[in-house]
């Protein structure tokens, strides 16, 4: 007999999100995390006494509305900070963009570099407003083929949606909209996030609106802080989860499935306690579900060949700091304009030139850096009158042509601030402690293969129906009774949580018509 109806492997978003709805529903479901801490990437840590920090994921805002509604997290302690302006983008030659809420502000801004891409701005917005009206719904819900989706909409537009979005560069896109640099630079830093990829690289302009479907409140196409730290997130989905019945069990790390007559049956802990269930349900990555978790021969070879050649790219890093004050920056009127991202993205061919580094196996010499000071908007952070700092910063290769990420970690935080340096004059004197978090520490920590943040990469081939590998996108694997539940499945990364949500959905009318029946997925489609 099954002690449980669903395990659920690894209590990051999706898993927590996937736990609260089966609990929800009246499921027995005990989740279980190999750190001590639930949240998987989505935490908020105490490296230094009183400063709370986004030791990962670093923003909120892309999380689905209605997936917050449904589990109450608000209850919880849910609890988004949308920032005006969300967005200071300082230039070289001390000029600043800034993006504010209100679309006419914003519109008077860009007017500053071209009055032609201020007048055009209002049409590129409706464009994504437009766009993501046709994405969202396709989010919450297991893909249709790729071909399907666009065949739902009327021909003209249907091209223009596969052209525009599914084949495009984010340069060729934005090229298209606007001709001042400052602005295509900061637009074009939403389109390579956690990607292998430059703007000039095909298939980045679906990535920049993966990055748009940010909503809080009534707002469209926003980011934000979660007060308290990104922890808070998930330690609100462990809340609901836990108030609908599900047992959470941290320090218990899964090291096999337990597979019976071709089925997942349970798993067994690296202790050897094991727990039986009639669903198993993982929210890590397709690499370590299938090619550590599984018995050998559990899959056909051909199966295993094509889950290996699923692509898993690490392209950035984190600095984090803890700091005597807020910085100065040499184009910022006040710090007031820092209280969203502060983007240090000059321009597309910078964001370019910071990728060629990494093609060849090298931390870019210039990192494009994404900037958040969170204690401005929200002192609990921080001890009284000191500050946090969290930066995004890319190119950060997996895969080094010479020596390791331990090796550079000196070199890498040289790098990172004598970038900011430029900007900011005086910032080094005003750290009280940093870190830096590299891809082989994001592998190490939190099981993400190559220190992809995405669990694999958001690219044309790797979305939507291809999502992880042709054929089973649809959250089964080809092993009755287990599931995915992770990024690594539709729609992908970010604190979204629409993958745990379609999954929960999936395994929830699988246990009602009896589980394992129908045999999992058929072999994943392979070339050839």
């Amino acid at each position: 007999m099954a002690d449980y109806d669903a395990v659920v492997i690894g209590a990051g978003h999706n898993g927590l999100i996937a736990a609260g709805y089966l609990a929800k529903a009246g499921a027995r479901v005990l989740v279980l995390e190999r750190r001590s801490i639930v949240g998987g990437a989505c935490v908020t840590e105490e490296p230094w006494p009183g400063f709370r920090i986004n030791t990962f994921a670093y923003a909120s805002g892309l999380l689905r509305p209605q997936i917050v509604d449904d589990l109450e997290l608000p209850k919880f302690g849910y609890d988004p900070i949308l920032c005006d302006p969300q967005g200071f983008s300082p230039q070289p030659d001390g000029r600043h963009l800034t993006f504010w809420l209100d679309e006419a502000r914003e519109q008077k801004e860009i007017a500053k570099f071209s009055e032609k891409d201020a007048r055009a701005y209002p049409k590129y917005v409706a464009f994504w407003d437009h766009a993501l009206d046709l994405i969202e719904p396709a989010m919450m819900a297991p893909p249709t083929p790729l071909n399907e989706f666009i065949g739902t909409m009327p021909p003209r537009e249907a091209e223009t949606m596969l052209r525009e979005l599914f084949l495009r560069s984010a340069r060729d896109f934005l090229d298209d909209w606007f001709e001042g640099e400052a602005l295509k630079g900061a637009l074009a830093a939403g389109a390579v996030i956690g990607a292998f990829a430059g703007p000039y690289t095909p298939g980045t302009a679906y990535i920049l609106g993966h990055h748009n479907i940010g909503r809080l409140g009534e707002h469209r196409r926003v980011w934000g802080h979660a007060r308290g730290g990104m922890g808070r997130i998930t330690e609100a989905m462990a809340g609901s989860a836990t108030h609908w019945g599900a047992t959470i069990r941290t320090d218990s790390a899964v090291c096999e499935i337990l597979i019976e007559n071709g089925s997942a049956v349970g798993v067994r802990l690296e202790t050897g306690e094991t727990f039986r269930a009639r669903a198993v349900v993982s929210s890590v990555d397709t690499h370590r579900t299938f090619l550590q978790f599984l018995p050998p021969g559990t899959l056909e070879r051909p199966v295993e060949d094509r889950l290996r050649r699923v692509r898993s790219h690490g392209a950035c890093l984190k600095f984090n700091a803890a700091l005597e004050a807020i910085p100065k920056f040499t184009a910022a009127p006040s710090p007031s304009y820092l209280v969203g991202a502060v983007d240090i993205s000059p321009s597309m061919e910078y964001i370019e030139r910071a990728f060629d580094d990494a093609k060849h196996g090298r931390f870019s010499r210039e990192p494009t850096i994404d900037v958040y000071f969170q204690s401005l908007v929200d002192p609990s952070v921080a001890p009284p009158g000191k500050h946090t700092m969290t930066c995004f910063v890319q190119y950060a290769p997996s895969e080094l042509r010479a020596g390791s990420w331990d090796d550079q970690r000196d070199e890498v935080a040289e790098t990172v601030l004598a970038t900011l340096e430029a900007y900011a004059p005086g910032i080094r004197r005003l750290i009280l402690h940093s870190e830096v978090v590299t891809p082989l520490d994001i592998e190490r920590t939190i099981g993400m293969t190559g220190g992809c943040i995405d669990q694999c990469d958001i690219t044309p081939d790797q979305i939507f129906s291809f999502r992880p590998v042709p054929g089973w996108s649809n959250y089964r694997t080809p092993v009755p009774g287990l599931y995915l539940c992770g990024s690594t499945t539709h729609p992908g990364g970010g604190v979204i949580g629409a993958p745990g949500h379609n999954a929960a959905g999936v395994v929830l009318r699988d246990l009602e018509g009896g589980l394992g029946k129908p045999g999992g997925n058929p072999p994943a489609t392979l070339p050839g």
